[in-house]
Parts: C-alpha cells; structure tokens; sequence
C-alpha cells in the first residue's frame, strides 16, 4: 500500500544524459529497479496548483524555509477511473514531508468542481488529509494552474531502503489542457539532453553515492519543476547563464517567449 504520509531529505541535480548513463554503469548491485512501472520506469502527470499572485512560485523561488505545494498525479496512462494522488508537499529545512490520499481521478474532478463541497461525501483514502488540503486551497486560494509531466527511472538501494534515487527526463508542461488522463504532453522547459536526478533518504546520503557523484562531477543544484514551468509558461526569461564547458553551472533549463519572440532554450 502506497505511503500516505511520510518524511525524507531530497538533493537535486542536473545531469547529461551521459552522466546518467556512467552512474547507472557504477551503481553495480548496489541499487535495483523500483517495483513500479517496467524495470522501474513510468510516466508522471501532476496537476499543480497557485493563485493569480503566484503565491505558491514566489515561496519556492524565494527558497523559504518552510514553504508548500499543492499537486494531483497520476502515474503511466491514466483515464478519470484511474488512482489518483492528492498531495501537500512542504519542505522546511531541507527536509520533505508529504501528507497525500489516493482516490478516483474523477473523484477529486468533483471535489475540485463543488464550491461548497461536503469533505466526508468522498471516497478517499484519507479524510484527514483531505481536510488538510481543503484548508491549504482556501487559505491561499489555490486554482488549478498547469500539468507537468516526464519519464521516470526509479531505483532503490539493494540493501538500504531508505535509499531512493529519480531520473527524469522530457520534462513538459501546459497551461491549456488541465486533465490529467489527456496524459504526458507540452512544451519542454530542460533542455531534453538533460535529466533531474533526486536523490532521497531519510537519513544520510551513503558514503560510496557520494563518491560516484563526485567522481562524474555531478554537483548539487536547485531544479524546481514547478518554478522553471511556471516562468516558461507565464513568457518570462530570466537571466543569462553562467557556463563553463559547456555545462551548465547554475539551476535548471527553460524555454520561453520574450516580446513575442520565440527563444532557444536558456540556463538560469
């Protein structure tokens, strides 16, 4: 059964793609695909969620030490009979904590719809966190802002559960088409041969990984999905890049629209 509440400590990177592929190559028998998907490899669709402010954008631009998000996912192809997780992610301090409840895709379509809705005429997994969203959208006024998707290569240590690693590539996003099962699709905001590894624990970060990131010089770097998407999507270019190598050495890569102009993908 899925965890419904949980917490962990997260580290970010943007990697090449043949970074990835010298990782996957050194990991050994020390990590093994994730159970979900095909050999630990799926597709995800969240639903994110902000208000006219951009409220939710500027408190994960910001960096604040406590600071939250609202999404809905699915995994792989989904149609409104599929699970769907309903979620709250908030980090303070480095650390994540995650409170979500798996229901109907369609479920949460008629909780979304109903201006007064009845919290306990749902089928969910979890009242409670229901009650701890519906707080969370009132308080900030929260609306259904733009779906972003990619592929996932999940892993997990062979002998350290606590250990959890996250590829992901083709990165999109769209603000025209909000359903979910219409599936993964939208403009790119990282540049394709790049991919966002996370890597997760509740503790530490094993000695021999941070030996191999290092060795393939991977360094830690901010790469919000939600921030990126939103500039790419709201026509905003942020400032030029800093490379070095022709690697970049600042966060994450968007695409976007300046003056109406169609712009290369960038580095910010």
């Amino acid at each position: 059964m899925a965890l419904e509440i949980f917490q962990r400590k997260e580290q970010k990177y943007l990697i090449t793609i043949e970074q990835y592929e010298g990782l996957l190559k050194r990991f050994g028998d020390r990590m093994r695909s994730d159970k979900n998907g095909v050999n630990g490899r799926y597709t995800v669709t969240s639903l994110y969620f902000d208000n006219n402010e951009k409220t939710i954008y500027f408190e994960t631009k910001n960096k604040l030490q406590y600071r939250q998000k609202l999404r809905l996912r699915v995994y792989d192809d989904a149609t409104e009979e599929s699970t769907a997780f309903f979620e709250v992610k908030q980090k303070h301090k480095k650390i994540v904590n995650k409170r979500r409840l798996l229901a109907p895709l369609k479920e949460v379509y008629r909780y979304l719809e109903d201006p007064n809705p009845d919290l306990s005429n749902y089928e969910t997994s979890n009242n409670q966190v229901l009650k701890e969203i519906h707080y969370f959208r009132k308080l900030y006024d929260l609306e259904p802002e733009m779906v972003v998707s990619y592929k996932r290569h999940a892993l997990h240590g062979a002998d350290n559960a606590d250990l959890r690693l996250t590829f992901d590539f083709d990165l999109r996003c769209r603000k025209h088409d909000l359903l979910l099962e219409h599936g993964p699709y939208g403009d790119n905001f990282i540049d394709p041969n790049l991919v966002v590894l996370e890597v997760k624990v509740e503790h530490s970060v094993p000695l021999w990984l941070t030996r191999i990131l290092q060795e393939l010089d991977c360094e830690q770097r901010s790469a919000s999905k939600f921030c990126t998407s939103t500039e790419l999507l709201s026509g905003e270019i942020a400032s030029q890049p800093v490379i070095k190598n022709n690697v970049v050495k600042e966060s994450t890569t968007i695409g976007g629209k300046e003056n109406g102009a169609d712009q290369q993908l960038v580095y910010i």
